[in-house]
């Protein structure tokens, strides 16, 4: 393993950089079975394999690539979550959640109220997509740093077909790319199979390539504050460089015979924690959705009522506005090799292309995660200098003796119950392909595009679902078939020495044992 990157400037370059040979450490270099919501995605993973990377190096090669051709998902200035196990060890949560600017004007931002900005400047945090895939690194990749990023640089600056699904949200936000210079010069007008080249986020690649710290504390990361400054967002550079990935012990409970590990807050993991392993998960996952909604922020800024959020108390929550509609808002990648390496990848800039800007300077996407703080002094989750917003991100790992299951969606606020409903089977079901294909459910409101709470079901599934969910006070709807608002889920696992993995057919990915 590189060291990834040694100062914080742009002239040091770690072993391994563009043009030179990716030669592993003696040990490993063994299948890995992954899966991604791209098959570019997984092409790069292939590549990391096949130079003798494990789960870590194929997982980010596959995240790198997402963010080129995903830039309506992901991007290198959203967001990353992850839950990482090394072979034998003990999992690891990563958390490289950005912060709101330490020169934030909060009393401004309330009397424009009600709510932040959906989109542009005010709705940008501190992008930490590169610590995070830092922090991942240290954890047990086994390549050069570098060669993890070489795919998504080729991508970048050859050009990569336009997918069925970023063909669709450049229509659905035409308005919102025509409105910027940035996203217009990238994708506006692009249609299914167009090439997408994107020569300055390729130069952003290499320049991380060089040296990850770049991004915070060098060149790269000037550009950016600049661009945003001109714009009108209060971030600066020493708001980037102040940026750092938590590494943390997760937060874990027993199901299924297993132990599985989520992130802790600010993630929504203990949301999913609390409903796992539920004998009827419809009415606990209403509780949950309140507890969360009412409970959740950054511990850093603020006490979190953690047991609330597990629903180990009998506190009642009034029900809270829903916020901005995160549609195509992630990606989750899951990755886990037969030495027992696991990774459960999630980036995200939260809205279809995030903030709607595309700093033309990068060539990079900026999220709109700063649109999930409250504006509710008294909420946890409320904006304050240096607060990282409640996230909805909520990847798990689960161990069991010899398995090894990595689990993660896309999902928006809805990730903890699409995650529920197919993990103890993908945990031990023979095909986890089935079990990822098969009809779920949501409740949501504006989140799924509804304005009352809402059971949202996909055909196929009970109509004892409907039943209940009318006697918890919500109304129901059915999708004319799969639909994006059930989840991408992705699954990767080793049990009995046999990897298995599956993509979720609503989106646009594959998985394979590489």
């Amino acid at each position: 393993m590189t060291e990834p990157g040694t100062s914080a400037g742009d002239v040091a370059a770690p072993a391994g950089a563009p043009g030179t040979p990716a030669v592993a450490p003696p040990g490993g270099g063994g299948r890995v079975a992954l899966a991604a919501p791209h098959p570019a995605a997984v092409e790069a993973g292939r590549t990391a394999v096949a130079a003798g990377g494990n789960a870590f190096d194929a997982a980010l090669a596959a995240a790198a690539a997402l963010t080129v051709v995903y830039p309506h998902q992901c991007s290198i200035g959203g967001d990353l979550i992850a839950i990482v196990r090394p072979a034998g060890g003990a999992p690891k949560a990563v958390l490289s959640i950005g912060a709101a600017a330490q020169a934030v004007d909060v009393d401004a931002l309330r009397a424009a109220g009600p709510r932040i900005p959906m989109t542009g400047p005010l709705s940008v945090t501190v992008p930490g997509v590169v610590a995070g895939w830092a922090a991942v690194f240290a954890q047990g990749a086994r390549l050069p740093w570098a060669a993890f990023l070489e795919p998504a640089i080729t991508l970048a600056a050859g050009g990569a077909p336009v997918s069925p699904g970023l063909a669709r949200a450049i229509r659905d936000r035409a308005e919102i790319i025509a409105a910027d210079p940035g996203l217009s010069a990238v994708v506006g007008g692009l249609a299914e199979g167009d090439p997408l080249v994107q020569p300055a986020l390729a130069e952003s690649l290499t320049a991380i390539a060089a040296n990850w710290r770049t991004f915070y504390k060098g060149h790269l990361g000037h550009r950016l504050a600049a661009g945003l400054e001109r714009l009108g967002s209060p971030l600066t550079a020493a708001d980037f460089a102040a940026h750092e990935a938590e590494v943390t012990e997760p937060m874990t409970t027993e199901a299924y015979g297993a132990t599985w590990a989520a992130a802790p807050p600010p993630s929504q993991g203990a949301t999913f924690l609390a409903i796992l392993g539920a004998e009827d998960l419809l009415p606990v996952t209403r509780r949950a959705q309140l507890a969360r909604d009412a409970l959740l922020g950054d511990p850093r800024t603020g006490p979190v009522d953690v047991d609330g959020l597990l629903l180990r108390t009998a506190r009642e929550h009034a029900p809270v506005t829903a916020g901005p509609r995160p549609t195509g808002d992630t990606v989750a990648v899951t990755a886990v090799d037969e030495d027992g390496n696991a990774v459960t990848l999630i980036q995200s800039v939260f809205q279809s292309f995030g903030s709607g800007l595309l700093d033309p300077d990068t060539g990079i996407v900026l999220h709109n995660r700063g649109s999930m703080f409250s504006l509710d002094p008294e909420h946890p989750g409320r904006i304050a200098p240096g607060a990282r917003p409640p996230h909805t991100l909520c990847p798990s790992i689960a161990i069991s003796g010899d398995t090894v299951l990595a689990l993660g969606c896309q999902g928006g606020r809805s990730q903890p119950w699409i995650l529920a409903q197919v993990a103890g089977d993908a945990l031990n079901a023979a095909d986890p392909a089935a079990v990822v294909g098969r009809p779920r459910w949501v409740i949501g409101s504006r989140d799924v595009g509804y304005e009352a709470m809402t059971l949202l079901l996909e055909p196929g599934l009970p109509d004892t679902l409907a039943a209940a969910a009318r006697g918890l006070g919500l109304d129901v709807a059915t999708t004319a078939g799969p639909h994006d608002d059930a989840g991408h889920v992705q699954v990767a696992r080793l049990s009995g020495g046999t990897l298995a993995c599956a993509s979720d057919p609503r989106a646009d990915g594959i998985a394979a044992v590489l």
